[in-house]
């Protein structure tokens, strides 16, 4: 590298100055506050770990995203976590162990080989909420009704939700009678919305006429809510684990309509993000004007097998960073106390006390430049008759 350039950080790779980082932690602080009175534990995974703990049961395209290494210790492969969903759910599975309900959450960097979309980061601030120990319509509702705070604690109020389920898809994959192979390359076509592509394919592959209309009809099926009623037509010849996934969002989405009467949804039946290890219904919330969802979650009931715990679970998680640029502006405002050198011990004194009252306060050095407004500080501490005052600076 250019010793010119040394400056340069890594495509996709970003440090946040004073003006950002402030209001940034501040977020992330009343985020985990939310998380503490919703009853959600925070949890603190490695940043690193061994790959085949890593990546368990999630598929592929976490593969792909995974940073991997050398452990010089034992020479066992290690990789950076792109995403720590696996992550909590070892640790629930195989540190916890409880029979009740766990609410857990996180918040953390994450690193990614590529970023997710044009121009997206490759170190997003992870956030995230995880329910494990139910397996009822009750558990998803109280995520998404927890992301709805999360995202109004951020300032976004006005966003939709778009709601899917990849059971719908699987059960039509397992009546059609497709090869892993097979699904896998319908998967793909469904996920790009390759029209052609779809068409093609089930004109070429064996199965009855009446399940290659339903998975023609996924691509169609997607709007208001309207489209269940569609599904319920179109689908009607589809097997007991499509017509149950199809009633299990149907009372989601009911019931989200009651508790949040003027949130937009919006059903997508071929949408199948997480399907590697999503087991029921999937979620993500979108903005105006911002091409990429914001939030994402679903129903992952199997995700603690290959810890030795398949217990029912249920989250989402977000970028921290993104909700911040998308949310409700934070002036960056470092308000405080300037002081002379404290070498006096009353002035010590004061100086402490206004600290542990949470006051910012900054001393002076010896033959600093700057003046206190300088230093970002709109108060200052004088000596008054023996004792120290907070004046403000005019």
């Amino acid at each position: 590298m250019n010793t010119n350039d040394r400056w340069v950080l890594p495509e996709g790779i970003q440090e946040l100055l004073p003006v950002q980082a402030e209001p940034l932690e501040k977020l992330r602080r009343e985020i985990l506050d939310l998380f503490h009175t919703w009853g959600y534990e925070l949890v603190m995974p490695p940043f690193i770990e061994y790959l085949g703990s890593l990546l368990t049961g999630t598929g592929h395209d976490l593969d792909l995203q995974t940073f991997k290494l050398t452990d010089q210790l034992t020479g066992h492969m290690m990789g950076l976590r792109a995403d720590m969903t696996p992550q909590v759910a070892r640790i629930e599975a195989h540190h916890l162990k409880r029979e009740q309900p766990v609410r857990l959450c996180y918040l953390g960097t994450v690193l990614r080989t590529r970023p997710d979309g044009y121009g997206g980061s490759r170190s997003p601030l992870q956030l995230g909420a995880e329910l494990y120990g139910h397996g009822g319509i009750e558990s998803d509702v109280e995520i998404i009704l927890l992301m709805r705070d999360v995202l109004a604690a951020a300032g976004i109020k006005d966003f939709h939700l778009d709601l899917g389920h990849v059971g719908i898809f699987r059960g039509l994959a397992q009546q059609a009678g497709l090869t892993e192979s097979q699904e896998a390359v319908l998967f793909n076509a469904l996920q790009r919305k390759a029209r052609a592509e779809i068409d093609e394919f089930l004109e070429q592959v064996a199965m009855p006429a009446d399940v290659k209309t339903m998975l023609a009809s996924l691509m169609e099926l997607n709007g208001s809510s309207t489209v269940l009623e569609r599904a319920r037509t179109l689908l009607a010849n589809a097997n007991d684990n499509v017509l149950q996934s199809l009633e299990n969002l149907q009372t989601i989405a009911t019931s989200i309509n009651k508790k949040l009467p003027s949130l937009p949804l919006h059903f997508d039946l071929a949408e199948l993000r997480g399907y590697q290890y999503q087991t029921g219904i999937v979620f993500a919330a979108y903005v105006s004007g911002y091409g990429q969802e914001i939030v994402r979650g679903g129903r992952y009931d199997d995700i603690g097998k290959v810890f030795g715990r398949a217990r029912p679970a249920t989250g989402f998680s977000a970028d921290l960073k993104t909700l911040m640029a998308l949310g409700a502006e934070r002036d960056y405002q470092p308000a405080g106390i300037f002081s002379p050198d404290p070498d006096d011990s009353g002035l010590q004194n004061t100086i402490e006390s206004l600290r542990k009252a949470g006051e910012r306060v900054i001393c002076a050095l010896p033959g600093q430049h700057g003046s206190a407004k300088e230093m970002g500080c709109d108060r200052e501490l004088v000596e008054k008759k023996g004792k120290w005052e907070v004046v403000k600076i005019n």
